[in-house]
């Protein structure tokens, strides 16, 4: 017996066959909305299986990308590598207007959730030399570690450097810019610990 296929299913199955040319690797059922960009060194991207990337997403790869398993990446989010590689883990979660960039490096471990509107960015601008024009001086680039299962709330801020430990939850629109220990709930701009989980 012959399976009639609905017009969906065979945008998809075209759309999975351009960036199985495209793309490093791209898992089963995984899906590109046909209104995502993806650009720059695209051989350097790597998808798991079952990974969304939903319309207006931007991956701009000059280094590289690897998301994990199960992944879903929202409407309108940014991952800009940046010289830096960003590697996301299985079964996260990254809100609408997230952007990840990679400079000094950007590691997020497994069922970690993202809410809309964070902004994770692994460099910070030197500005120690008053005689010298702040663009002058150079960036720190050290990297960031998102552990697993870890709740980012909405509108965040992480700095570089930082790593934010297992278990720990980042309550909405606090900036970032020290270690958050294991089970740690941080909120407040700088972002301080109010309690362990």
């Amino acid at each position: 017996m012959i399976k009639c296929m609905n017009l969906k299913d065979i945008v998809k199955q075209i759309i999975h066959y351009y960036y199985s040319l495209k793309l490093e690797h791209i898992g089963n059922n995984s899906y590109i909305h046909p209104y995502a960009n993806i650009s720059g060194n695209t051989k350097r991207i790597y998808l798991g299986d079952d990974v969304k990337i939903q319309a207006y997403v931007k991956l701009l790869c000059d280094s590289r990308i690897h998301i994990g398993n199960n992944t879903h990446i929202h409407e309108n989010c940014m991952l800009i590598t940046c010289g830096g590689n960003i590697e996301i883990g299985d079964y996260c979660y990254i809100n609408p207007s997230t952007i990840l960039y990679g400079h000094g490096g950007l590691k997020i471990g497994n069922n970690v959730l993202v809410a809309a509107q964070t902004i994770v960015i692994p460099a910070n601008h030197i500005f120690t030399n008053k005689n010298q024009l702040i663009r002058l001086q150079g960036d720190t680039k050290q990297g960031i570690v998102i552990e697993d299962d870890v709740w980012i709330g909405c509108g965040c801020k992480i700095l570089d450097g930082v790593t934010i430990g297992k278990g720990s939850v980042i309550g909405a629109g606090s900036v970032v810019t020290k270690d958050v220990e294991q089970y740690s709930v941080v909120v407040g701009v700088p972002a301080k610990v109010i309690k362990q989980r």
